[in-house]
């Protein structure tokens, strides 16, 4: 049986200790390394980079989001022991685990952070999908002739990379195709390598829950009982025909999925669809002064993102929801894309003004959309707001002193509200 030690990757014949440093951490497949797709996931990003920054927080439940108004990013094991879980209202979480450490998020450090994890991938792989700042998909097809080593030894050479050099920890899904190795990363967790093998797929998927499938979520799961689904085995009963007619184009894909099947490939194209900022407040708000300065601090934040990232935006999106939970939004289509915070600010403060009179407000978020390459970006000067271009200037000379001497060398007075 073709096995791995993960502590030292050493390879060798089958065996519960490592022979080279008698570690337990083997891995052991009869299909180790003929697999070549692959879908890494780091456990709990946020928190665990909290508790790498502050090793005081490494025994305490955390969790990150905002007060108790707003929703949980995510949280650390411990916490998630407590039932603790990402989307859940913070008063929810709290009662759950009252004892918990509750951070705000510094969302420049996580992506930092997601860089220098990018990178490490890099070093295997151009193809590489990323799905958010905490996982992707690899295809290490061409792995094996590269670095003259399988695969799967390089996936463990690289979390252990990763937790040596960047002090992170994450999970690998190994498999032949893109739904099986994010089912398989998500086996195993915390620090987990799971291997799903084309021999043993059918009878893996057999009597699991179509839960496990990506993308079905409570609406889709009630949809699939109300037909009598819940099982991959529930499915196999159904023949192509009758689940595209029933539940339309997604018929076609639980067809295949039910059999393991994924002809989806590692796309390393994949194009952001927009980048958004939003915040839910401890106390529902009327008040014009803290309302503008929530827009700018959240328009400078998209603005940011969008010129890390060397994009531009063509529609600018405002979001609302009302006390009442109701959810109002608003979007406008720019004369030519933008990633100047000003631009972005202003649009933003025009939609909010349009919305007239809603009462407080609950939450409040600011997008952008339709992006293209920033060289096509904020070039033509408005002519109805002759300012504008000395203002672009200014946020150009604040991005350099920024970037210098940090985000908080230079604060504009709104952002003080």
């Amino acid at each position: 049986m073709p096995s791995l030690c993960r502590a030292c990757l050493v390879q060798f014949e089958s065996g519960a200790r490592c022979p080279a440093c008698r570690s337990p951490r083997v891995l052991s497949h009869p299909e180790l390394y003929s697999l070549t797709t692959a879908h890494m996931d780091c456990d709990a990003f946020y928190a665990s980079v909290e508790k790498r920054d502050n090793p005081d927080l490494r025994d305490k439940p955390v969790i990150i989001g905002g007060g108790r108004r707003g929703v949980v990013s995510t949280a650390c094991y411990i916490a998630r022991i407590k039932g603790v879980r990402s989307a859940m209202p913070m008063f929810q979480a709290l009662k759950l685990c009252p004892e918990a450490v509750v951070v705000r998020g510094r969302m420049d450090v996580y992506v930092e952070a997601s860089r220098q994890i990018r990178a490490l991938m890099e070093e295997m792989t151009p193809a590489i999908e990323p799905l958010s700042l905490d996982e992707a998909f690899l295809d290490l097809s061409g792995t094996e002739k590269l670095h003259g080593k399988p695969p799967a030894v390089m996936l463990a050479r690289l979390v252990k990379r990763m937790q040596d050099e960047i002090g992170l920890s994450g999970s690998i899904g190994l498999s032949h195709n893109k739904f099986l190795a994010k089912v398989a990363s998500d086996l195993d967790k915390p620090r987990g390598f799971s291997v799903i093998g084309k021999a043993e797929t059918a009878g893996f998927l057999k009597d699991k829950p179509v839960s496990m499938i990506w993308g079905v979520g409570a609406v889709g799961q009630a949809s699939l009982e109300k037909a009598g689904i819940r099982t991959f085995s529930d499915l196999l009963r159904w023949d192509r025909k009758d689940l595209g007619a029933r539940f339309g184009s997604m018929g076609d894909r639980l067809y295949f999925l039910a059999r393991g099947e994924d002809r989806r490939r590692v796309s390393a194209h994949t194009p952001v669809k927009g980048i958004s900022n939003e915040t839910t407040f401890n106390e529902d708000t009327s008040d014009p002064d803290i309302l503008d300065g929530h827009l700018w601090r959240m328009s400078e934040k998209v603005a940011d993102r969008a010129k890390a990232k060397q994009i531009a935006g063509r529609v600018v999106t405002l979001k609302l929801k009302k006390a009442d939970f109701k959810l109002v939004t608003r979007r406008l289509s720019l004369r030519e894309p933008t990633q100047m915070a000003d631009t972005v600010y202003r649009t933003a403060r025009d939609l909010f003004r349009q919305t007239g009179d809603i009462g407080p407000i609950r939450l409040l978020g600011v997008g952008i959309s339709e992006l293209i390459e920033e060289g096509d970006a904020d070039r033509t000067p408005d002519l109805l707001d002759p300012d504008a271009a000395k203002r672009g200037k200014a946020e150009r000379a604040t991005d350099a002193i920024r970037e210098r001497f940090g985000k908080d060398a230079i604060l504009k007075g709104r952002a003080l509200r």
